[in-house]
């Protein structure tokens, strides 16, 4: 992904009087990025708001950004061309930069298909000094159709909907992502589990699982993506 460039001139970052230690010190946590990726229907969203649930019931503040909730306010001039799908997730990667410099834990659930674009939101929390979790939700192509939630794939496949990751636009898989989770072999729990594990050895979050998990109907159906 090519860096967007700086339209508007004679500007700079103003610093203020409370710095990200600060913040971090009032929260009693560190900020950071989890970064979903995978296919529609691989169970992005599931994850993430398990999770979500999970670090409340840690005293964990954490904010999820779903791939169609974010598409329908921010980038709702967005369709789904590549030049599209590359500026929908420019945009979230700055927006979860600033969630992480304010201390809280971003939970970026979208397909975002192209590595390169990924590594360019890596690149810009790396450069701001803020951590990045790279998740993989892994799941094999008949398998997301199979689940198919909102019926898209059905519908990519009639040809009635263009530019459908997995279908006739690629999707390039994670080679190193810091999480890789088999959806088709994991249950949510031990997903959400992994998960925890891997933020507690990292220092991002303190030990403790919740005691209970969500119900099956707490956390709802799967749920589509988008990104």
């Amino acid at each position: 992904m090519t860096p967007a460039s700086q339209k508007a001139t004679n500007v700079t970052w103003q610093e203020g009087l409370i710095s990200r230690e600060d913040r971090y010190q009032i929260l009693r946590q560190k900020g950071a990025t989890i970064w979903f990726t995978g296919l529609s229907g691989s169970g992005k969203s599931t994850i993430a708001i398990a999770l979500e649930r999970a670090l409340f019931r840690q005293g964990k503040l954490s904010y999820r950004l779903d791939g169609d909730n974010v598409r329908l306010g921010i980038n709702k001039n967005l369709g789904f061309s590549e030049a599209d799908r590359r500026e929908n997730i420019r945009r979230i990667g700055e927006v979860a930069k600033l969630f992480g410099d304010a201390g809280t834990i971003s939970l970026s659930a979208f397909i975002s298909p192209y590595a390169a674009d990924r590594d360019e939101v890596r690149r810009l929390h790396e450069d701001a000094d803020l951590r990045f979790v790279e998740v993989f939700v892994d799941c094999p192509l008949s398998e997301a159709e199979r689940r198919d939630p909102k019926g898209l794939y059905k519908r990519a496949r009639a040809g009635e909907i263009r530019n459908f990751t997995g279908i006739d636009d690629p999707y390039e898989a994670p080679t190193n992502p810091e999480i890789h989770l088999r959806t088709d072999r994991l249950t949510v729990e031990e997903e959400v589990s992994a998960i925890i594990g891997y933020l507690e050895r990292h220092g991002i979050i303190e030990s403790g699982l919740p005691d209970e998990w969500p119900s099956p109907a707490e956390r709802g159906p799967a749920a589509g993506d988008a990104g």
